[in-house]
């Protein structure tokens, strides 16, 4: 799979509390400080809006695994052409972060249950429930969390940020991405949806120079 540029993952990793106030509760997710770099790492990471990888067009399998995904979302999602810019957009996302698409369409699932301008009560937004923080904190005053490719592009990136942090334990990873570190409710719900609605054949993708 395509990983973030090394530079990037690296900072990601690099995760200081040194000496900063204690983490507070922030809804869902929780509002850690971060050190400069790592700020300005997932900022980085955020901000390269590369259009989508045109490969479908080109790839069987890919296009074997759009059509399959597609019939799976059908009845959440029953316009043809939303189904297939989301389906696309998520495998770019996940693939980019090192993250599989399928453990990205599980959490989706039990997050927003694939609803675009889904709204937690305590102010997760979108497909990913990403917490407004995270706008203020790594994006700009522009950031509109309801956007599709925004959303999918910070919420994966946020849960590659928490594997890196956790040396890729997924069940902390998506402990935290909860806020509910150290509960087994959430990541098995997580896996639940993923393995029950969402399990395919890995795909053999060439790398990207």
């Amino acid at each position: 799979m395509r990983r973030l540029p090394a530079l990037v993952r690296t900072s990601l990793a690099a995760l200081l509390l040194g000496g900063a106030a204690a983490s507070v509760q922030a809804g869902n997710q929780q509002y850690e400080p971060l050190a400069a770099s790592v700020q300005a790492a997932l900022h980085a990471a955020v901000a390269d809006q590369a259009p989508l990888d045109p490969s479908f067009q080109r790839s069987p399998e890919r296009a074997r695994w759009l059509a399959e995904m597609s019939q799976r979302l059908a009845k959440r999602i029953p316009d043809e052409t939303a189904r297939s810019e989301l389906l696309r957009a998520v495998h770019y996302e996940a693939t980019r972060a090192g993250l599989d698409p399928q453990l990205v369409l599980g959490l989706i699932q039990v997050e927003s249950g694939f609803k675009k301008y889904a709204l937690s009560p305590v102010g997760a937004r979108g497909y990913m429930q990403v917490m407004p923080f995270w706008a203020r904190l790594i994006g700009n005053q522009e950031t509109n969390l309801f956007h599709m490719r925004t959303n999918l592009r910070f919420g994966c990136t946020i849960l590659r940020h928490y594997l890196d942090i956790e040396k890729g334990d997924l069940f902390r990873a998506l402990g935290r991405y909860n806020g509910s570190l150290g509960k087994a409710e959430y990541p098995n719900m997580v896996r639940a949806a993923w393995e029950r609605n969402w399990g395919y054949p890995p795909l053999r993708l060439a790398s990207n120079p």
